[in-house]
């Protein structure tokens, strides 16, 4: 692969809202490091945060150069255009060396009928039985069968094209990681469907170096995996057998690994990938953004003071405008209103027991999920509260920084990559 810059095998997506939590996230990196394990950090913020918060791109470059150059950090690190379509990348272009590009709205899309044709003549490899190594059956296709899922899936592909050769155009081969999003769709890929999905990607000459498919159950903010963990088992094992099968296959990069998204906080899920990691020695991408804020709200809270008074300011406010917030979130939140406590409830609260209930520690009978997604969606809140809230990040530095590192490390990286 020459000069290209290359995605390490493990990965971690690390949103920073504010971008003030750099250094304390790259600070559990760090200890991973010390412990033997290289996780590289990935600032990751999309279009539509940078928006709501009134930032961008550069300002999540310019927090990740000064962690690294303080904290003295020398393996890569990377920051990632998330979720970037052609309309939204111009901005990224400058700061970003990563580009999640998002293509879900095209799937389904109908792809020109020569262009599928085209599709379908290119690869007799993909009709008839499939013995993928690592599976235990192989699969059985046919000519109507890999037509549907290039009429299904080819149009997207095609504008993941599109969108890495303006990429391209402008940053040079080889000068950035390009990732292809296909999660945010209606049901779960199946092997054979990604390797066809590959298989596309390949001949449409994207150097992908990860790719987020669907997964089965619901990957919600911020809280646990819900859904048949079994499946969701079988079904991340055959992808990797997938992957590697058209990395031999395709001639595509060797580092292309999957990435998880909405992975922050899926504790029951990090075994089992540990597990398909090791049986195929493969790498993982794995996305926390949103949580880091709401350990900021956690590390205020503890902090007590101004701080836990705006950390139940903050609630009420979100409380109150919970419609509007939840509404762009709806498919990847789950609150129940009536476990939601009043902000009358909340203004009498300890710090400690605004922790308990936001933490996410599922072994505390006062952990509460829905007030936890309910502030998650919430950051709009004290995006519009500016210099009041980052002040008191300031303020407050030791304390949220802590909370920080704590949760990157210790509920994420280690059980992840070190093992527990």
């Amino acid at each position: 692969m020459g000069n290209t810059i290359v995605l390490p095998k493990y990965s971690v997506g690390v949103g920073d809202r504010f971008a003030h939590q750099a250094k304390a996230q790259l600070q559990a990196c760090l200890l991973a490091a010390a412990q033997g394990a290289e996780v590289v950090p990935v600032w990751n913020k999309s279009n539509r945060e940078h928006t709501i918060i009134g930032s961008l791109p550069t300002s999540t470059r310019a927090a990740a150069d000064a962690a690294v150059k303080e904290l003295g950090w020398t393996s890569p690190y990377f920051l990632d255009a998330d979720h970037i379509n052609l309309k939204t990348v111009d901005k990224f272009i400058a700061p970003c060396d990563f580009y999640t590009i998002d293509v879900a709205d095209d799937i389904g899309k109908a792809a020109d009928a020569a262009a599928v044709e085209a599709f379908v003549a290119r690869h007799p490899e993909l009709q008839g039985e499939i013995r993928i190594p690592g599976l235990d059956e192989p699969f059985h296709t046919d000519k109507a069968f890999v037509t549907s899922v290039a009429q299904k899936y080819l149009a997207a592909v095609l504008e993941a094209g599109k969108i890495y050769r303006h990429i391209e155009a402008a940053k040079g081969v080889g000068n950035f990681v390009t990732e292809v999003s296909m999660d945010e769709t209606d049901a779960p890929q199946t092997p054979v469907e990604l390797l066809l999905i590959l298989a596309a990607i390949a001949d449409e000459k994207i150097p992908i170096q990860t790719i987020a498919p669907k997964f089965t159950g619901r990957f919600n903010k911020g809280v646990d995996y819900v859904g048949d963990l079994a499946q969701l088992t079988r079904e991340f094992n055959s992808d990797l057998a997938a992957i590697a099968f058209a990395i031999q296959q395709y001639g595509l990069p060797a580092n292309l690994k999957l990435s998880v998204h909405s992975g922050s906080d899926k504790f029951s899920i990090y075994q089992p990938i540990r597990e398909a990691m090791a049986r195929f020695n493969a790498g993982v991408h794995l996305k926390t953004a949103g949580t880091t804020w709401l350990e900021e709200i956690i590390g205020l809270a503890e902090a007590g003071g101004d701080g836990l008074a705006l950390a139940k300011e903050i609630y009420a406010e979100a409380y109150s405008h919970r419609e509007e917030l939840c509404a762009p979130y709806a498919t990847v939140i789950d609150i129940d209103p009536a476990r939601l406590p009043t902000p009358e409830a909340v203004s009498h609260w300890t710090s400690a027991q605004f922790t308990s209930a936001l933490r996410h520690d599922q072994k505390n009978p006062a952990y509460n999920s829905s007030f936890r997604q309910l502030l998650h969606v919430g950051f709009k809140v004290a995006a519009k509260m500016g210099d009041r809230y980052l002040n008191l990040l300031v303020a407050n530095e030791a304390v949220v920084a802590r909370n920080v590192t704590e949760n990157l490390f210790e509920r994420h990286i280690r059980p992840l990559f070190l093992g527990k």
